[in-house]
């Protein structure tokens, strides 16, 4: 009796053990799917892609609504995919995005990767402290309340960047830059505090001369 006692409580506890597994296998398969009505991290990096390849023109918000849906299937029909509106596993693959990352690990890598593309775009060739400043800058910026309070906030703020309108942000991201990004957020800041840079010799604004000078790193000027 004892015996047919602890099979049962083993057979039991094995059914509950697979039950636990099938349904974290569906929530993890659930998780890489997003929808109208999905929202987070995720979502805003999906936005953040269609923008930059010109398919979508709504906030950046990180909610998936009507807008992103449409956005989405004009990217699907484009790159020969079921243009549901649905950003499943081949649509997260098309736009570059892993389906494995989840939570904070997967906000990390999207943060490291934009930062270290507009680090790239704008400061390719500088002294790498000076690429670690612009990524300083733009964090410099989230914590600042005279700009948007994220990354991407930032990075799209309409006339923020001269990279988001040359075209410079698509370009490849050097090494040293993904580095750069890495040690910016971990609160390296070569800058000393600054929020807004700009080279002289390219400079088109008369007003930003006005700012109060920090440092000049590379052709940099780091200024408050």
């Amino acid at each position: 009796m004892g015996k047919h006692r602890k099979r049962l409580l083993w057979s039991l506890a094995l059914i509950f053990g697979l039950n636990i597994l099938i349904i974290t296998l569906v929530q993890t398969a659930q998780a890489a799917t997003y929808r109208q009505g999905s929202s987070g991290q995720a979502v805003r990096t999906i936005q953040e892609k269609l923008v930059r390849w010109g398919y979508f023109d709504g906030p950046v918000d990180g909610i998936y609504g009507s807008k992103t849906e449409a956005a989405v299937k004009k990217f699907q029909q484009k790159n020969g995919l079921t243009a549901d509106g649905v950003t499943g596993t081949a649509t997260l693959k098309a736009l570059g995005m892993t389906t494995t990352e989840n939570g904070a690990s997967s906000s990390q890598s999207n943060s490291v990767d934009l930062l270290a593309r507009v680090i790239s775009a704008e400061a390719r060739g500088e002294p790498y402290s000076g690429q670690v400043a612009v990524g300083a800058v733009i964090l410099n910026r989230v914590s600042h309340p005279s700009f948007p309070n994220t990354i991407a906030g930032v990075v799209y703020q309409p006339g923020a960047f001269s990279c988001m309108d040359d075209g410079q942000i698509d370009q490849p991201v050097a090494e040293s830059s993904i580095r750069a990004a890495r040690e910016a957020l971990n609160g390296a800041d070569p800058s000393g505090g600054a929020i807004y840079y700009f080279n002289p010799s390219t400079a088109t604004s008369g007003w930003i001369w006005s700012r109060p000078l920090i440092k000049v790193i590379g052709n940099h000027r780091f200024c408050s």
